[in-house]
Formats: C-alpha cells, structure tokens, sequence
C-alpha cells in the first residue's frame, strides 16, 4: 500500500516537472518570437517605407511629366534603437540634387518637394544657382516650412507652391550660433577699442558673409524679376531685420513679390505621411478622419489609423 502511494506521488510530481518544463519551454518561445518580430519589423519597416515612398515619388513624376526631387528634413527613427537624428542641408544633399538636374534633359520641368529648417549655406547656393540655371520650369512645394538655405532654393523657383499655413523664412548668414547681422551691430555699439580681437575678427567675417549672401540672393532673383526689384527683396531678407526663425506666410511672400500659390497637391500631403517623426512615447498630437453624413458632398477623409505627431 505504501508503495502505491509512493508511486502516486512520483507520478504526480513528475507531471508538475513535466509542466513546469513546458509552461517554461513555451515562455521561452514566446520571447524569441516576440524578439525575433521585433528585430524584424525594425529591419523591414524602412525597406517598406522607403518603397511606399518611391511609388508616390513615380506616380507624381509621371503625372507632372516632371523631374521630381524630395528633399525631406525631419527626425526619422534610425537603427535598431531607435535613435532619432535630425537633419539639414548637406554637402550630401546638394551632390544628391546637382545630379538629379544634371540627369534632367534641360527643358523638362523640375518639380522640387521642400521640408527643411535650412543648413549649410554653401550646399544651399549650389542647389539654388543650378535651379536658376535650369531651362525648364522649376516649382518649388512647401508643405510646411521651408527656412533659410531652403527658403534660399525656393527664390530660384518660377512658382512656390505652399500650403496655405506653410512659411519661408528671411535668409541671413549665421556665424556660428549667431546672426551675422548682430554681431556687426555689437561691435558698432561698444566701439572696437571696448571688443576683443576675437570679436573683431568675427565682425569682419559677419560682415563679409552679409555682402556675399545679399549679391547670391540678389543675382537669383534676377531670374524673376528687374535688377531694382532684385536687390531689394534681397536686402529685405538678408540684412538682419527679422530674427532668423522669423515665418514668412503666404501673403507676406506675395506682398515682397515672390510667385506663390496655394495649390497644392493632395500627393505632397501623402508623401509627407511617409516621413513620420521618430516615436517619443506619448503623441502630443491625435486625430482621426472625419466621416461626412448627409448632404455633404466632399469626400471622406481616407480610411486610415489616427493621426499621431510627436514634434518637440
């Protein structure tokens, strides 16, 4: 009889063992399977992504008949981390777009998408002066900002194209984290025997960039418009007047001359979706499409998952 129990209670324990094993040989699985589709995801989701965004660059090229370039500037998740990087006008950029025109058969129109805080002046004046150059049209779209070097591109377009809350921004040269134009401006009120020699050195090359960067943008606009007009619209945005992040809207870009227009379209929008800010936890931002009922005739917004923005 004690042998009896004795067996039960082996038996019985063994099965507990047995399924103890399996409930841990399960979450094991579980796990890597879980990590493996996260290590996936991460590696396929900017394949993905970079193909949905080639498909829309090719639809709208070919409906414009067009060149179209994409010069998209915002935080995007890299690496398996996740790290976000922001950037701006590069040397890289302007190797990137130069060849793009070089490529382009000389009378065929140049549609360039802009999104960009700006950056290095120089590859900025390379872009512009080779848009000038161009014998086709050039349309510049700005769906939501375009600052500095990149509103410096768009003064080399035929027609800017911007949503109609999207803004340019003035284009004075910065040296360093400092605005060329107030460092002239310091030196004048303190007298040079009360500034450092380092000072005095950087107010002479403040001084240099604003000339250079007044007679760059003054001989772009000369594609548009009289020589007068030219370098007045440039002194207006180079000469230090407004702070460097200051908007210029749609009207103030009409009212200093500039030819723009609000028709933007609806592809840009979509285009831009493909460019997501890199995820920050909590969305400062959520929506979702609207759904019109009734006699409302417009369409529906495209079925698609709530809207989410995490700009900082």
């Amino acid at each position: 009889m004690n042998g009896l129990v004795a067996d039960s209670k082996t038996r019985m324990e063994t099965t507990k063992f047995n399924w103890s094993r399996s409930i841990w040989k399960g979450a094991k699985i579980t796990f890597w399977m879980l990590a493996a589709y996260i290590v996936l995801s991460q590696l396929l989701s900017p394949t993905l992504r970079e193909s949905a965004r080639a498909n829309l660059l090719e639809q709208f090229q070919e409906n414009r008949k067009s060149r179209v370039i994409a010069m998209i500037h915002r935080q995007d998740t890299l690496s398996l981390l996740g790290v976000p990087v922001s950037s701006s006008i590069s040397i890289e950029d302007s190797e990137a777009i130069l060849r793009a025109i070089r490529l382009t058969p000389p009378d065929q129109p140049i549609d360039l998408l802009l999104h960009t805080p700006g950056g290095l002046l120089l590859a900025a004046e390379q872009i512009s002066k080779a848009l000038t150059e161009h014998k086709g049209k050039v349309t510049v779209f700005v769906p939501h900002y375009a600052m500095s070097g990149g509103t410096l591109m768009a003064l080399a377009a035929d027609e800017i194209v911007m949503d109609s809350n999207a803004v340019l921004g003035p284009v004075d040269p910065q040296i360093g984290d400092m605005p060329a134009a107030s460092i002239v401006k310091m030196v004048e009120l303190k007298q040079p025997s009360h500034v450092s020699d380092e000072m005095l050195v950087l107010a002479d090359i403040a001084q240099k960039a604003r000339v250079q960067t007044l007679a760059f943008e003054a001989e772009i606009l000369r594609k548009h418009m009289s020589q007068d007009k030219a370098l007045s619209l440039a002194t207006v945005l180079s000469d230090g007047r407004f702070t460097h992040d200051f908007p210029i809207s749609v009207e103030s870009a009409r009212q200093l001359g500039l030819p723009v227009s609000i028709n933007m379209p609806p592809t840009i929008y979509d285009l831009m979706d493909h460019y997501p800010q890199a995820g920050s936890g909590r969305p400062s931002v959520l929506y979702v499409p609207l759904r019109h009922l009734g006699g409302d005739k417009a369409s529906p917004e495209k079925s698609s998952p709530p809207r989410r923005s995490s700009i900082r």
